[in-house]
């Protein structure tokens, strides 16, 4: 809505925000102040704004370019859809972690990861498998899609699905490993062997 009074753009933002849209408004005029800051985001003119408009804004767009407002939206859902993926894999992994250190330590009466282990799995996946989906570049077709509505969830009931099947695939993989993975490799070991082997620092020799 362009060309409208200040007293119109406040009356426009709180009407959208009472029926549960996400507001964005621009201005520039001091006028503009009171609905930058009943908007959910504020846009500010860096050239030509007012201080006041700079101060109530959330944005402030320094070229004064229309534009650079698609840039931020695209940018913004970006950022939104990497933490949502972050998310995704973090607790699929995490389930399936504590799942396989749980029922491990039930059947085997020893988990089949010890502490270290676990650190490494957790430093790898939170360095290089994580960083790689939250730093995804954004696309063009973030812009083809509708926005969220304000009361949606982050974990939304897809991403639910997809934790919940990648799961329970990956601990069924695991367990098979477990049980059936000596005889398809055709490792032969005693019965009482550890699940992690600890090699001892000296020898039985006196003489080391």
């Amino acid at each position: 809505m362009a060309r409208c009074r200040p007293n119109d753009k406040y009356v426009l933002a709180t009407g959208l925000k009472q029926l549960g849209h996400v507001v964005a408004m621009t201005g520039d005029g001091q006028n503009d102040a009171p609905a930058l800051t009943k908007a959910d985001v504020g846009f500010a003119m860096g050239i030509c704004g007012s201080d006041a408009a700079k101060n109530a804004s959330d944005i402030v767009i320094m070229d004064d370019n229309f534009a650079s407002i698609i840039t931020a939206i695209k940018y913004g859902r970006n950022v939104y859809d990497c933490v949502r993926k972050f998310l995704q894999f973090q607790m699929t992994v995490n389930v399936v972690a504590m799942f396989i250190v749980f029922s491990g330590a039930v059947i085997f009466s020893e988990p089949p990861l010890n502490s270290v282990q676990m650190l490494w799995v957790n430093l790898i996946m939170d360095t290089f498998a994580a960083l790689a989906l939250a730093t995804e570049p954004p696309s063009q077709a973030l812009l083809d899609r509708q926005p969220h509505k304000r009361d949606s969830m982050i974990v939304s009931t897809v991403m639910w699905r997809n934790i919940l099947g990648q799961a329970i695939y990956q601990i069924s993989v695991m367990l098979l490993i477990l049980f059936l993975g000596a005889g398809w490799f055709g490792f032969v070991y005693p019965e009482d062997t550890p699940l992690v082997y600890t090699q001892k620092w000296c020898d039985a020799n006196p003489t080391i």
